[in-house]
């Protein structure tokens, strides 16, 4: 799998885009809306009255939620702004970055919009770029960011682990997976973390933060349940004939979901960044609690997150024949999950705040 050309989200604004299925991104980005706003302000607070400041937004994707945290960001400066009774607020450098492949016509579609809502508050004028290129690479000059930003965009990978030919019948991380893909799968993850933060510590400025946000797990446990269901439902396909197994044996995902300790033990090592604040929480797969009216609803919804986010990774190995029927087996699956197994149906989140030193 080449990653760079086939891990996006669907784009557009169809009923299987990812504009339009995205809501329990967007709940992440609210709950860790405290957090991202007491680093920026902090931020700010440190600065002497700067003129501007660079905001980096890195796997931006495409959709109302592209611009919903480069927007809490920029009024979390203006309000704080007020507070310290400073005259005039700082103009914005924005930059929106993700792989060449994201929608980024969507995305700056709507930029008048949202300049329009934000400029309403009196903040300071904005400037959007676009970044396309991977998060592992260099993206910025040296020392021209003052806080960068990601969420739900970490934890995947920048290629799927070499060496993991044994996870047969899986499709990532699993608990039937060998010890030894499992070591690879970490070792990819330790790899692509350390770079990606070697890389923002040359970018951003003496002091600079970041807030990361991702898709993690709470124990040394390498599940993930509803990936895990998704191989399941490949497994039926493989079953009835539709799919060899050898093709559903040789697709992996190039997703790791790090635990609070693995994330901590890849900032310190890598030694750029200190570490202001790191925790985790979680959200029903539905972004509701899970109950009531809302889990067959709710069960439909999560299916049609899950094929925004891995339909053009699935057409891209297994081509457009099997996607419906898929999705269909898988829907019935997460549905079944809701209700009778609630004690797996919640995401966990790891954010941890840094501080450049």
């Amino acid at each position: 799998m080449k990653v760079a050309e086939v891990l996006h989200m669907n784009g557009g604004n169809g009923d299987t885009s990812y504009a339009n299925n995205s809501f329990l991104q967007q709940k992440v980005i609210l709950m860790t809306k405290p957090i991202t706003e007491e680093a920026i302000t902090s931020l700010y607070s440190s600065l002497s009255n700067p003129k501007s400041i660079s905001i980096a937004d890195l796997g931006c994707s495409s959709g109302p939620n592209t611009l919903l945290a480069v927007s809490n960001l920029v009024k979390a400066v203006d309000n704080h702004r007020k507070k310290l009774r400073r005259r005039h607020s700082p103009e914005f450098q924005i930059y929106l970055n993700d792989l060449p492949t994201n929608d980024f016509n969507t995305i700056f579609q709507s930029l008048p919009k949202h300049r329009r809502e934000i400029a309403g508050d009196g903040s300071g004028l904005c400037f959007f770029n676009g970044v396309p290129g991977s998060f592992y690479g260099r993206l910025f000059p040296t020392d021209s960011l003052h806080f960068v930003h990601s969420s739900y965009s970490l934890h995947w990978l920048s290629q799927v682990p070499k060496g993991i030919e044994e996870n047969k019948g899986n499709i990532c991380m699993a608990t039937t997976s060998p010890p030894t893909v499992i070591n690879a799968y970490y070792d990819q993850f330790e790899q692509d973390f350390s770079t990606f933060l070697k890389y923002r510590s040359t970018e951003l400025v003496k002091g600079g933060r970041m807030i990361l946000t991702m898709l993690g797990r709470p124990s040394e446990n390498p599940t993930c349940h509803i990936w895990e269901l998704l191989a399941l439902a490949l497994n039926e396909i493989v079953a009835e004939g539709f799919v060899e197994e050898e093709k559903l044996n040789s697709f992996n995902v190039p997703l790791y979901t790090p635990s609070l300790a693995e994330t901590k033990l890849v900032v310190e090592k890598e030694g750029s960044f200190t570490i202001d604040c790191l925790e985790a929480s979680q959200i029903h797969w539905t972004g509701y609690n899970g109950t009531g009216d809302h889990e067959d609803n709710g069960g439909y919804n999560v299916a049609r997150c899950m094929r925004a986010v891995a339909e053009p990774m699935l057409v891209s190995h297994f081509g457009e024949g099997i996607i419906d029927e898929v999705f269909h087996k898988y829907t019935k699956m997460i549905i079944d999950s809701i209700s009778t197994r609630p004690e797996t149906t919640q995401f966990i989140n790891v954010t941890v705040s840094v501080i450049k030193m």
